[in-house]
């Protein structure tokens, strides 16, 4: 096989349609996604349709294709790109489809050969912030919908809006003058004085342009439009801002690297708006045009948003380096953008001249790995966000607040970094693994924020400077350490300490490979204890088969030995892992590195079964698998559940809550056969949309009545009506878009319940109620329709806000008010349940008012039997709460839930967040193979068992190859029909795939 040099393929014209051919069949069955595409659920009424394809070619060539074999199909029309990446190969086309022949050509075209897929071409939005003092932003526009919406952006100009005279304005621009030269709070006239200013680093800005000839900037190289407006310059003012924070030279807003070349690609309108086709043109002209590094100061909530995120990791391939916002959905948590989520991307989040992390930062952990797996650490730095100075317009400078402030501080901090590297061994030495290992091992950890809110910490440019002087290319992991006793830095490890008999604590560690766009774990990682007690520390890894591109990872999933359940202390050591990379250039042996990650772990003995929780993750389902609604309809401007639901996300505050009053909580992502509930006082099911298998309702049933589990429910609305009523046309998407579910998926928890003689209705409540003189507020919750004899009910008067409660709510207006039960205790047997109709007073997502005070008095019931008088003040029932079951909330039947489900469809299975002796087991005392799981109307999907072996080969093959060509810097991603490979997805979802990246 012929060998080309990484140097020989930079410079063809478009070098990745090369060896794509050689690639493209092994690597997909080596790269899983960790969730099918996103599926919009309705019909979509857009005309314009992205094709993509398996190779690049001249857009002329892929038109004659489609029409040679689609030359007796009506209803369709190439559209015509004029804009610079013309004349370049492209992997994509944009077609406009008529509505009545739409369906059966998006059939035939995924069924040509050279076709990967068909997707919408989206439109992309964001909305703007203004910070009117130096107060938290107020929106103007918030309302979040279905697709990538970007981070939004906090304007400031001139001062914001102070009004005290001149005298007081000019102090006040003076002092933000002094505050905000990010270049000197930095150092960087260190580097400027050794004469490295970013000369000859190519630096492209994808935002809202730049005016010819500013004042501002001695380089602006070349100007591109990729939108519909007939224009190159900045009209908004941000594009021109980022700018001049990566390299104005005006003395009041000076840049980090005044030298660097600027390449202004306009992808957004005036209107802020842009659409799938102009960013996949304007990233392959990117790397067409051999780009060093990339700012994108915007991302949105879908990190499966296939083409765009396909496309950035073809980009850090092809060696350009992508710095992205983190997003401005903070203070929340599991609020992290994409792509700034994505480990091959440096996402920034941002604090504020204290040193403080700033209100509107978001934050980790990553969501792409829930249920089956634990979040990556992100973001990887922070930079000053607040109060930023920048260039306007036309001139003079201005102060701009947000992540996408933050994120332009770091690309300049980038541009000047890969000055300092000579050209002749740029190539070598800098890629984006090699520059995010300067970055995340210079930064500063700050002292207060966790890992979650801060990465590896405030940005040190000098640290990173003298990494860089000596660097040689290695790989490494990051974190590096998981320390128990340094905390709040290490939360929510820190908070909790191992013991025997735990689900196994998942940490998710990123492998970063400055060797090469591809590498491999030469064997598995091994664990080394300082002394014996360490031996008590069983670990199993998961790890990336193919590290790419320049990332990977490397999960830990650790449990204490049982004859370690009266052990306490510390345990510490190293886990190592050997990686390597294929050889560059004119080396003849491949590059290889040792990594090294420090464990000091808290353990104690076992804590008594009635102070351990296990909090079920499994049955949740997230955006942006489908359209997922949220919990509180009273919130107008976030109208999707897309925090992930867990402990350590929106749910954060809550776990933190449990720990202080001395409860140890456990996640399960894993079926309920996959736990012994002997060891656990209560099962917490919270806001939980998915269904059940048959067998978990039978165990669980049995572990109630017969173990001794408690349980505690909260549930959420669900109304049929009103999630018709909810179906909207998404001008992002272009279609409609339907809810999958309710809040909560009601018919399958009175599935679940049904055998303690349990269920919940279909009204959506909301109002203010008392027990007992403890105040708390209902928010879109449900009622209690069916309950046993011999139980305790709370009953309150609501306002019924569902479709079929209009009726209800004429009369309240008349005031005839029903009350509706919403809280309810029983024993059952062995154990004891209680359900409560909303899980919004837990989630601090939308919250208003919480209900901590009403979880502690459950869990003292359900894990202990003991009977607050605050809750047992009422009779108790001498007869049961009766609904005909017909009467009772039915499933929609026009939505195919196997498409979102873990359980319709799926087997059922123990994946890796259990313990390790159910692991690819149906759990405990389940000796027959499981059944899919179905719902009427839809068939099961087939899992084909064989494709594992088929990965395993194709690795082989891949890494052959490898060995025997000498490029590293082009690759292009393609899953290859990905409706027909959903089940090979599906089987590595629930087993693999969520630990990687």
């Amino acid at each position: 096989m012929t060998s080309i040099s990484g140097q020989e393929m930079r410079d063809l014209k478009h070098p990745f349609s090369v060896f794509i051919p050689i690639l493209l069949p092994l690597l997909l069955a080596l790269i899983p996604l960790p969730f099918p595409p996103s599926n919009h659920q309705s019909q979509s009424i857009a005309s314009n349709y992205i094709v993509r394809f398996l190779n690049y070619k001249l857009a002329a060539d892929h038109r004659a294709y489609l029409e040679s074999h689609l030359r007796s199909s009506p209803g369709w029309r190439w559209i015509e790109r004029r804009n610079p990446a013309f004349a370049f190969p492209t992997d994509f086309g944009v077609l406009e489809l008529d509505d009545s022949y739409r369906s059966g050509l998006i059939v035939e075209l995924q069924g040509l050969e050279l076709v990967k897929d068909v997707v919408v071409d989206s439109s992309y939005s964001r909305s703007l912030f203004v910070d009117e003092s130096e107060k938290d932003w107020e929106p103007l526009e918030a309302r979040k919908g279905p697709g990538k919406l970007f981070t939004s952006m906090s304007f400031e100009e001139d001062g914001g809006s102070w009004r005290e005279g001149n005298g007081s304005r000019s102090w006040r621009r003076e002092l933000l003058a002094q505050r905000s030269q990010v270049t000197s709070l930095f150092g960087a006239e260190e580097l400027w004085a050794k004469g490295f200013t970013g000369a000859k680093v190519k630096m492209a800005i994808f935002d809202t342009g730049i005016r010819a000839n500013h004042p501002h900037f001695r380089n602006i190289k070349e100007r591109t439009n990729w939108t519909n407006e007939d224009t190159l310059n900045d009209n908004i003012g941000h594009g021109t801002f980022v700018a001049g924070v990566i390299a104005g030279e005006d003395t009041e807003c000076l840049g980090f690297a005044p030298d660097t070349e600027i390449y202004a690609f306009r992808v957004f309108t005036d209107a802020q708006v842009s659409y799938t086709s102009w960013f996949l043109d304007a990233f392959n002209y990117a790397m067409a045009t051999n780009m060093d590094v990339l700012n994108l100061s915007i991302g949105g909530p879908d990190y499966l948003d296939l083409p765009f995120v396909e496309k950035v990791w073809e980009l850090t391939a092809n060696n350009i380096i992508m710095v992205s916002a983190i997003g401005n959905d903070g203070p929340l948590y599991g609020t992290l953008n994409n792509p700034a989520d994505q480990s091959d991307v440096i996402g920034v989040g941002g604090i504020d001249y204290n040193n403080h992390i700033a209100s509107f930062s978001s934050r980790g952990m990553s969501t792409w790995e829930i249920p089956h797996g634990y979040g990556r650490v992100k973001p990887d730095v922070v930079a000053y966000g607040r109060e930023i100075m920048g260039s306007k317009i036309s001139t003079g400078c201005k102060s701009l607040s947000g992540t996408s402030v933050a994120s332009p501080v770091v690309a300049g901090v980038v541009c000047l970094l890969v000055s300092v590297i000579p050209e002749s061994s740029r190539k070598y030495l800098l890629n984006p693994g090699s520059m995010k290992q300067a970055l995340v091992e210079g930064a500063t950890k700050l002292s207060g924020p966790n890992i979650y809110e801060q990465g590896a910490g405030r940005l040190n440019l000098l640290a990173s400077y003298e990494i860089l002087k000596t660097y040689q290319p290695r790989a490494s992991i990051f974190p590096n350490s998981l320390d128990y006793t340094d905390c709040p830095y290490f939360w929510p490890f820190c908070r909790q300490p191992l013991y025997a008999g735990a689900m196994p604590v998942i940490f998710n560690a990123t492998i970063i490979n400055g060797m090469g766009v591809v590498g491999f774990v030469e064997s598995p990682p091994t664990w080394h204890p300082v002394d014996e007690m360490g031996n008590l520390l069983s670990i199993h890894f998961t790890y990336s088969d193919v590290i790419w591109p320049w990332t990977g990872f490397l999960a830990l999933h650790m449990q204490i030995r049982e004859e370690g359940a009266q052990f306490s202390g510390v345990i510490e050591g190293n886990v190592t892992v050997k990686v390597y990379s294929p050889a560059l250039g004119a080396e003849k042996d491949r590059r290889s590195s040792t990594c090294v990650l420090h464990l000091k772990l808290k353990v104690i003995p076992t804590p008594h079964r009635s102070k351990r929780i296990l909090w079920d993750q499994f049955h949740n389902i997230k955006y942006p698998p489908g359209y997922i609604p949220r919990d509180s309809l009273d919130v107008r401007n976030d109208i999707l559940d897309w925090h992930g639901d867990h402990l350590h996300t929106n749910f954060h505050v809550m776990y933190n809550m449990l720990r202080d009053a001395g409860y140890y909580v456990e996640t399960l992502g894993s079926p309920f056969t996959c736990f012994d509930a002997s060891r656990y006082g209560t099962l917490l099911m919270v806001d939980l949309e998915d269904e059940y298998f048959k067998e978990e309702i039978e165990k669980l049933r049995d572990d109630v009545i017969n173990v001794g589990l408690g349980l505690a429910v909260f549930a959420d609305w669900y109304n049929v009506d009103s999630m018709v009523k909810m179906r909207f046309f998404d001008d992002n998407t272009r279609s409609w878009w339907t809810p999958v579910t309710g809040g909560a998926n009601v018919p399958a928890l009175n599935d679940l319940l049904a055998p303690l003689g349990i269920a919940f209705g279909d009204k959506i409540l909301t109002g203010d109620f008392s027990i007992n003189g403890e105040q708390s507020h209902y928010a879109s919750g449900t009622d209690i329709v069916k309950f046993p004899g011999g139980g305790y009910l709370h009953s309150f008067q609501f306002q019924d806000n569902s479709e079929s409660g209009a009726t209800q709510n004429i009369l309240q207006s008349s005031g005839m008010i029903k009350e509706s039960a919403i809280l309810g205790f029983v024993d059952a047997g062995r154990g004891r349940v209680a359900v409560y109709g909303d899980s919004n007073c837990l989630d601090s997502s939308h919250m208003v008012t919480n209900c901590y005070w009403l979880l502690r008095k459950i869990l003292d019931f359900t894990s202990e039997g003991n009977k607050d008088p605050v809750l047992f003040h009422t009779s108790k029932m001498t007869a049961p709460l009766h609904m005909d079951k017909n009467q009772l909330p039915s499933r929609r039947n026009d939505v195919n839930f196997s498409t979102y489900s873990a359980v319709v469809g799926k087997d059922l299975l123990c994946h890796k967040d259990s313990r390790f002796e159910v692991w690819r087991t149906k759990g405990y005392g389940i000796q027959l193979m499981g059944r899919n799981r179905k719902l009427p109307g839809y068939p099961a999907m087939d899992v084909d068992s064989g494709l594992n072996s088929k990965a395993n080969e194709s690795k082989r093959q891949l890494e052959e190859t490898l060995r025997e060509t000498t490029w590293i810097y082009s690759r292009e991603v393609a899953r290859n029909k990905l409706n027909k490979t959903m089940d090979f997805l599906g089987l590595l979802n629930h087993d693999e795939a969520f630990y990687y990246f």
